[in-house]
């Protein structure tokens, strides 16, 4: 009995041991041999890693006016489990297909949905209608699940998801130059893809110990890295002046019906871009609702077609800076042959005429002589290439298109490459960047579009510098073409710019009509026109070029169509900028002085400043916003106070003598004191007139500008009062030409052509006598 107690306390404490043994084994091999991965799951279970999404860089236009941001936005799911286990599936189906606009049936799939197993799946999201939208319309959802936690305890059967999107507030204004964000995130042309490692952040995270239930520990030993935002770029656009393109462009449309037009204006000094518009334009907030996808393509850098006339500038500077141009003496209009090919004056013989009033009438005789007899094929081929055609610009837009210009090596070629018509093929923002040389002094610049690139991490900022490419004409022969040009358009006779005149400032420019090639002939239909040019001609401040590819109607050339909307624009874009007007006499004996009408200031207090925008842009009034406020407090002028012509109003939208100091330049000295007083700034005055400069000095609280004042004949001509004025016989009888009337029709050159087979080499038979064209 005993032996049998014994034997059974040794099997117990046998197996007792052998438990222990395994015990102590298990344990060494969980927290020794295998300690690191449960470690590593165990932190899984009590860590949670947090990602902070970063936010994508703003783009503003060159005042600061927000043109693409990130939104809040919301993305909608449904919740089939819940949906079926509620019954509840028609009430969801019908109110969330009407709130979505999702066909129903694509609805009813999604909250049917199961899995491979044949369970309801828990969530389902509505894509697309249902992806990032609106909070507008987030709210009616939110509404309905609202509706549905009443009625049916049901909330959750919708669930919505706050992100973040992309968003425009202009809408269309500026679309091409911008591009968009696709709802994927990805940023599909314009500077969304140039500037996209700019532009896109690094996103940041947050990693914590957390309890069961997910809550954070108190003693948590926490591991930030925070989000690194993405840069803000500051365009050197002008929502104002983009504005102002965009509305004399739907005019113009609503006119001509064209296939597309395009418009860029620049400042010819820096080749920085103000405004870049194309139509038919399309609305990045909803891009998929654009059903054509040529409606994307920015044809102001991608586009290339014969220029016509208007590329008879580089004729022109080349002939000038060789010392070849003599504006009196004489040619003889009538048709010629060259290589075989006959060429004329657009049909018209004028006789013996100048080679200045050939420029006037755009005579294709008169550059031929030009560019074939006296610079010649070599020389010509120089200068084409000196103002950068065939080559991209460089400007930063993703896509820009370039044609390289094929040598010229038959007669016919040189002859009509004279008057930008063959084997000549640009882009619009070529044609710009060449304007520009001659406004400037000579000098080929870089377009560019970003002004500054600022990082909102650390507050630094790049900023872009204007980049000289080569000077291609002297300062010289840049002043005499652009007199010669200002010609085209201050002969209200004979001039075929004349349309572009405007009174008050020196404006130059060429019109361009081109046949567009049709399946290899050009068409005796169907044109484009345009027009290019810059003001003021002896203080350039901008510069532009007008394209309308196929405008209705018969005889439609670039005079009659292209050049009142340069008109329009520039003398908007003057006044807006405060470029004083120069006073005109009129010579024409008949005419009759007619009083100016003064707009008054209409009444803006109590008004959002958006309000307010909207209000004086439809009105062409120029403005200027103070303070960051989002209501106007005041305005200067008065409601009801008269204004000059170019004034601007001043919007005050913070009751704070620490707003930014606005730009004051070109304003009255009067108009001056009063903004500056209501900011509660100290003035110290040089000089009279208007204001050409202004410095900001500060004293303890107290701010002071200095301000440096010019009469405006100084301002506009550079000249003192007392100096006398230029008498360069060069420019010809410019007072004159500017005053007189308009008492003839239209003669603009038409471009059309006497057969309809394009030269490209000497054994082929034209008798073309202006300017192709053909856009993609």
């Amino acid at each position: 009995m005993v032996k049998r107690i014994k034997m059974r306390t040794l099997l117990i404490g046998g197996c007792i041991t052998l438990f222990f043994l395994v015990l102590i084994t298990r344990i060494f091999f969980i927290q020794v041999v295998n300690g690191g991965i449960w470690q590593e799951r165990a932190a899984g279970l009590v860590e949670r890693e947090q990602t902070i999404k970063a936010s994508r860089g703003t783009i503003t236009d060159r005042n600061g006016n927000i043109l693409a941001t990130d939104a809040p936005a919301y993305t909608v799911s449904v919740n089939p489990e819940m949906i079926n286990q509620l019954g509840i599936e028609d009430v969801v189906i019908d109110r969330l297909s009407g709130l979505l606009g999702k066909n129903e049936s694509e609805m009813r799939a999604l909250v049917t949905a199961k899995d491979k197993n044949g369970k309801f799946y828990k969530q389902r999201e509505v894509r697309s209608e249902g992806y990032k939208i609106n909070p507008d319309l987030a709210a009616k959802v939110e509404e309905f699940r609202k509706e549905l936690k009443d009625d049916y305890k049901g909330q959750n059967a919708i669930v919505m998801t706050q992100e973040s999107k992309r968003y425009y507030p202009e809408e269309t204004l500026a679309s091409h130059l911008l591009g968009y964000m696709s709802r994927d995130g990805k940023a599909v042309n314009g500077l969304e893809v140039s500037y996209d490692e700019q532009l896109t952040g690094t996103d940041g995270y947050l990693n914590y110990q957390k309890d069961a239930k997910g809550y954070k520990l108190p003693d948590s030993q926490d591991n930030y890295l925070p989000p690194q935002n993405g840069s803000n770029l500051k365009l050197t656009i002008d929502d104002t002046i983009q504005y102002y393109i965009e509305d004399a462009m739907k005019e113009a449309v609503a006119q001509y019906n064209p296939l597309s037009m395009t418009v860029i204006a620049a400042d010819p000094n820096t080749m920085e871009i103000l405004g870049m518009a194309n139509w038919p334009n399309f609305n990045p907030n909803t891009y998929w609702e654009t059903p054509d996808q040529k409606d994307f393509i920015n044809h102001a850098t991608q586009s290339i077609y014969e220029p016509g006339s208007t590329f008879k500038i580089v004729t022109l500077a080349g002939a000038v800076e060789e010392k070849l141009f003599d504006p009196n003496a004489t040619f003889e209009s009538k048709r010629i042959y060259i290589g075989g090919y006959p060429i004329s004056d657009n049909g018209h013989a004028y006789g013996r005429i100048s080679y200045l009033e050939g420029v006037k009438r755009s005579s294709n005789i008169a550059f031929v002589n030009l560019g074939y007899n006296m610079l010649g094929g070599e020389r010509l081929r120089h200068y084409i290439d000196l103002f950068g055609f065939g080559k991209k610009t460089g400007i930063d837009l993703p896509s820009e298109s370039a044609s390289p210009i094929k040598p010229l090596v038959f007669k016919s070629e040189i002859a009509t490459a004279a008057y930008g018509h063959g084997l000549v093929q640009v882009t619009p923002i070529q044609q710009v960047a060449a304007i520009s040389a001659i406004a400037n002094g000579g000098k080929l610049m870089e377009p560019h579009l970003v002004k500054e690139i600022i990082n909102p991490n650390d507050g630094t900022s790049e900023v872009i510098k204007p980049k000289v490419v080569r000077q291609v004409i002297s300062k010289e022969s840049s002043k005499l073409v652009s007199g010669y040009l200002e010609q085209v358009v201050a002969d209200r006779q004979i001039g075929t710019g004349r349309n572009a005149y405007i009174e008050g400032y020196r404006v130059a420019g060429k019109t361009g009509t081109a046949r567009k090639v049709v399946n290899g002939t050009y068409s005796k239909s169907k044109d484009v026109v345009s027009f290019i040019g810059f003001a003021p001609v002896n203080n350039p401040k901008i510069a532009m070029l007008i394209v309308i590819d196929q405008p209705d109607g018969a005889n439609i050339g670039g005079g009659t169509a292209a050049a009142p909307v340069f008109k329009k624009i520039v003398s908007q874009a003057l006044q807006y900028m405060g470029v004083p007007k120069d006073t005109v006499k009129t010579t024409d004996k008949k005419s009759k002085t007619t009083p100016v009408v003064q707009a008054k200031a209409p009444d803006l207090s109590g008004k959002t400043a958006k309000q307010a925008r909207s209000q004086l842009l439809n009105a062409g009034i120029a403005y200027e916003t103070l303070g960051q406020g989002e209501n106007v407090i005041r305005q200067y002028p008065v409601a009801g106070a008269a204004m000059n012509p170019g004034q601007r109003i001043y919007l005050l939208t913070e009751e704070s003598s620490k707003m930014k100091i606005p730009d004051l330049t070109g304003e009255s000295l009067r108009d001056a004191l009063e903004v500056l007083s209501l900011m509660k700034v100290g003035v110290t005055v040089k000089g009279e007139g208007y204001v050409v400069k202004q410095t900001e000095q500060v004293a303890g609280e107290q701010r002071t500008v200095e301000l440096v004042l010019q009469t405006a004949k100084a301002a506009v001509t550079g000249i003192a009062d007392e100096a006398p004025e230029s008498s360069d016989p060069a420019l010809g009888d410019e007072t004159n030409n500017q005053g007189a009337t308009d008492g003839t029709a239209n003669t603009e050159e038409t471009g059309k052509t006497d057969t309809t087979n394009p030269p490209s080499n000497e054994t082929k038979s034209s008798d073309n006598t202006s300017d192709g064209a053909s856009l993609p």
